[in-house]
């Protein structure tokens, strides 16, 4: 049966989503920038329809938030799920940084933050694979540049999940599709069939700002 999609499926200022799915059923977050509470959590079954649950980052959790401060404060979520337990990694640049909270239910109650101190960069996201292993991705000043400096790139490690930490070195994945691009970042990971999908967004967030896709037979590469 042919399923139709309308746009925009939720309307008005909610940018960035990320969506995962457990079983039928589908969640999804967005960006909320300076906003709070922070980072709306919505359920669908059809990827059309959308209730909105709860926001993941409240006062009650430890969210922290400055007022006019000018520098996203949290933006470009992530959702995954993997035995049991749901998980949001995110950036908050008006607090430390890099950090992951935790749910059993999707509508609460969520986590204080963990931070991940030992994750650089920003937009990080993770990645839980057939086996079971947790990867972490991100972006940070990593990729040569072919002038003897770095510029930004992608980035990815094993990640102990259980721990929140690093279980391996990071490994440089991806500088983009284009020479020289401009800002990628935003990556995430997906395993299907034999190949690994590296989806980053390039080009800056301006008129050239673009999605792009590589791929690989490995998780650490070399993508394509």
């Amino acid at each position: 049966m042919e399923r139709k999609l309308h746009n925009p499926i939720i309307p008005g200022f909610y940018p960035d989503p990320s969506i995962c799915r457990v079983g039928e059923d589908f969640y999804l977050v967005c960006s909320s920038f300076e906003l709070c509470p922070g980072i709306p959590l919505f359920h669908s079954r059809d990827l059309q329809h959308w209730e909105q649950l709860c926001y993941v980052m409240t006062p009650e959790n430890g969210f922290h938030v400055e007022k006019n401060c000018g520098n996203g404060v949290v933006m470009a979520p992530t959702i995954r799920y993997h035995d049991g337990t749901f998980y949001l990694i995110n950036c908050n640049f008006g607090d430390k940084g890099n950090f992951i909270v935790t749910a059993e239910n999707p509508a609460g109650p969520w986590s204080e933050p963990h931070w991940l101190e030992d994750v650089p960069g920003i937009d990080a996201s993770i990645f839980f694979d057939e086996d079971g292993q947790c990867y972490i991705m991100g972006t940070a000043q990593n990729w040569p540049d072919g002038k003897g400096g770095m510029r930004q790139g992608i980035w990815a490690a094993k990640y102990d999940i259980e721990n929140f930490r690093m279980a391996g070195e990071p490994h440089t994945l991806w500088g983009g599709a284009m020479a020289d691009v401009a800002s990628p970042e935003a990556p995430h990971i997906y395993h299907i069939g034999k190949y690994y999908y590296l989806l980053i967004a390039e080009g800056g967030t301006e008129q050239y700002h673009s999605a792009t896709v590589a791929r690989s037979e490995s998780v650490f590469g070399p993508y394509e």
